[in-house]
């Protein structure tokens, strides 16, 4: 596992220094920073001009929004190699050489993408956490720390999770699924909603099959104290971690029906 871990983060700086060998690499770091400020500028927007929701404030929405794109952008970062590798690896035959080697086939296409501009995501959404705890007067204990890392960490495997479900489904159809990004792009985008006002088959959508929730809001309202049980903010990091092993198995499953491009 110590070995394995070397080699992963040897190519994330082997990528970190052949992208940095570009003189106009910081460019695509503003490009992300301003994608990712403009994103919620329309949520904001939109309570400047109505008002708040109830006892919803754009705070309360920022903390929860924060929360899923800031594991978005972690998983994005570190297991990138998965989201390229029906395309780069799978239907070019490169796959093969992969094969060949005596490693980790999870580490060896996790750790075949890593783009330092991806880290922005991250790092914003992190900053945009904080600012919500403090617009709503929260004091951050270790005990809410300990929650609020939890949720990234469960969000992290949550996402990544997605990206491995793409890669172990193209073994069966050959490419990318399009309609898979509703599930990573798309997907943080309903934490702009607040959960009450959510309708029922959203809910238990994002609950039970993909549950950004868990990673999200719930981790929110405990470290907030909204009224929810707080067991559920404890939840994130096992259903992270269930969602990652579930789409391992699909992984395993689609290598073991592999058909090699030289046979």
């Amino acid at each position: 596992m110590i070995a394995e871990g070397k080699i992963y983060f040897k190519y994330l700086r082997m990528h970190l220094l052949s992208g940095m060998e570009y003189k106009g690499w910081w460019l695509m770091l503003i490009q992300v920073l301003v994608v990712v400020i403009s994103d919620p500028i329309s949520t904001v927007l939109l309570f400047s001009r109505f008002g708040n929701i109830g006892e919803w404030t754009v705070a309360h929405i920022i903390l929860v929004y924060a929360l899923a794109i800031a594991s978005f952008g972690l998983a994005e970062s570190f297991c990138r190699g998965f989201d390229y590798f029906p395309w780069q690896m799978l239907r070019s035959g490169d796959f093969d050489r992969l094969l060949l080697r005596p490693r980790s086939l999870f580490v060896q296409v996790a750790a075949s993408r890593f783009h330092l501009h991806r880290a922005v995501r991250p790092i914003t959404g992190i900053c945009a956490v904080l600012w919500a705890l403090s617009k709503l007067g929260v004091s951050l204990t270790p005990a809410k720390i300990g929650i609020l890392l939890m949720a990234l960490a469960g969000g992290c495997l949550l996402y990544c999770g997605v990206f491995v479900l793409t890669s172990g489904l193209a073994f069966f159809t050959i490419k990318g699924l399009d309609w898979i990004y509703i599930l990573t792009n798309a997907s943080y985008q309903i934490t702009r909603c607040p959960e009450p006002y959510m309708p029922g088959a959203l809910k238990s959508m994002f609950s039970f099959v993909l549950p950004i929730l868990f990673i999200s809001f719930y981790p929110a309202a405990t470290v907030c104290n909204w009224g929810y049980p707080k067991w559920l903010g404890l939840m994130s990091l096992p259903a992270g971690a269930a969602f990652l092993g579930l789409s391992l198995l699909v992984w395993r499953i689609g290598v073991r029906h592999y058909k090699s491009t030289g046979s």
